[in-house]
């Protein structure tokens, strides 16, 4: 069980059915559906890639210096919201602050490093119609952003919501699901950046 909401307030209304808090089967039944449509998408690449005549090379075409330093933002990211939560556990509002703050922060470099990647493209006239290659490249890396995207709003919710519902029994285990998607994410971007870059 987790302990941690029920020493804020003795009790826990959450646990009442399944004995696991209903956010975090809520959260691991959402992201279940999320590997599905993220395993339909690297089925659909590998289908591509070994039944097309000819397929680039990732380090020929893409930017890796930019996906390797993307790569180890979102790492960073993931260190950064284990120790948000870690905090919030603590009762130091001053550090989850900090940490949900360097999260969001290195969110934005992620999605900033990504538009430049982009642009570069675009600028190359690379579009998501210009080959097999970039279609799965644009659809697999948008589809990721917008769930950095997502994970923006949420961490930055939780941020601001910091403010007057930390006392609340609940509110650490928002973070820890906030925390679950966002590890998701990175794990995402792990398998999406050998698979299309390196590859």
């Amino acid at each position: 069980m987790n302990t941690h909401a029920t020493t804020i307030s003795g009790h826990n209304p959450e646990f009442a059915t399944t004995g696991i808090p209903n956010g975090k089967l809520g959260i691991w039944l959402f992201l279940s559906s999320e590997v599905m449509l993220f395993a339909t998408l690297f089925t659909s690449y590998i289908v591509f890639r070994t039944s097309a005549a000819a397929w680039p090379r990732g380090w020929d075409v893409l930017n890796v210096p930019l996906a390797l330093v993307n790569t180890l933002v979102l790492i960073s990211s993931s260190v950064t919201i284990v120790m948000a939560y870690a905090k919030t556990l603590e009762r130091d509002q001053k550090g989850f602050r900090l940490f949900m703050g360097l999260t969001i922060a290195l969110a934005f470099v992620f999605l900033g490093i990504k538009t430049f990647e982009y642009r570069s493209k675009f600028e190359h006239h690379h579009y998501p119609s210009s080959s097999i290659f970039y279609a799965v490249y644009f659809t697999t890396t948008g589809l990721h952003a917008l769930h950095v995207i997502v994970g923006i709003i949420w961490n930055s919710w939780l941020w601001h919501a910091a403010a007057k519902e930390w006392d609340e029994w609940w509110f650490p285990g928002r973070i820890e699901y906030a925390g679950l998607y966002w590890h998701f994410v990175d794990i995402v971007w792990i398998f999406l950046f050998p698979a299309l870059y390196l590859l």
